[in-house]
């Protein structure tokens, strides 16, 4: 189980990030680097990481015009990162292009996934703030049918919509939840969240998990405890 496991490294002193590498190493899980590790530290972070035996990802969301983001993605590939991410909401073209990047670098350890709507995004938010109509979980397999007709991997989604969206688009079409807590953890500003196991159990691929491990007095142990 600790192999779907990637941890969210949210941190950005570099002492945390030794640290907490040196104590997962060897455990199986692997490790998401997002916008603020990434953009304090750019791409030492990433070969550090993987230089410590970790699949990476590298969580960064790309969303621009599709010339940028084929440009940028075809950057982004010289990492030895193994899961890259895009917006749905950029669009098709966009996404082709992403696609088209990762094609044309001859890379076949990698997985294309595009975010649906972030796990902080409420109904009532989604309607209300960003005005896209209808239900939450119409929305999220309606931007996965597109990020899988644009020729992507998957996608990243709250483990509540997995399973619809596995219905729509195929059990190997991939899903990255994050929002992930073990029973009785806080919520902080997740919104749509889950245990691991019943996230495993509702069709969910790889967990992004991040305080529980990452704050926790033995990240080792948090990491063997969530299933």
């Amino acid at each position: 189980m600790k192999s779907k496991v990637f941890v969210a490294l949210d941190q950005t002193e570099w002492k945390d990030i030794e640290r907490l590498t040196a104590a997962l190493k060897g455990s199986g899980c692997g490790m998401k680097v997002g916008m603020e590790l990434f953009y304090a530290h750019g791409p030492k972070a990433v070969n550090f990481i993987h230089s410590h035996g970790f699949s990476v990802f590298l969580d960064l969301k790309l969303h621009d015009i599709p010339t940028t983001v084929g440009k940028a993605m075809s950057n982004l590939l010289q990492l030895p990162a193994v899961v890259y991410n895009v917006h749905v909401a950029g669009g098709t073209q966009m996404m082709q292009m992403a696609a088209k990047a990762l094609n044309d670098s001859g890379r076949k350890d990698v997985r294309l996934i595009a975010v649906t709507q972030l796990t902080s995004t409420t109904e009532e938010m989604m309607q209300k703030e960003l005005r896209i109509p209808g239900s939450l979980i119409e929305c999220v397999t309606s931007y996965a049918k597109l990020a899988h007709e644009a020729g992507l991997h998957g996608v990243v989604c709250s483990a509540q919509e997995a399973t619809a969206i596995k219905l729509v688009c195929g059990s190997k079409f991939v899903c990255v939840t994050p929002g992930i807590r073990p029973p009785g953890s806080e919520a902080h500003d997740q919104k749509r969240l889950m245990t691991p196991v019943d996230a495993i159990r509702a069709g969910a691929d790889y967990l992004v998990v991040g305080r529980a491990i990452t704050q926790a007095q033995d990240p080792a142990r948090a990491l063997e405890e969530l299933f």
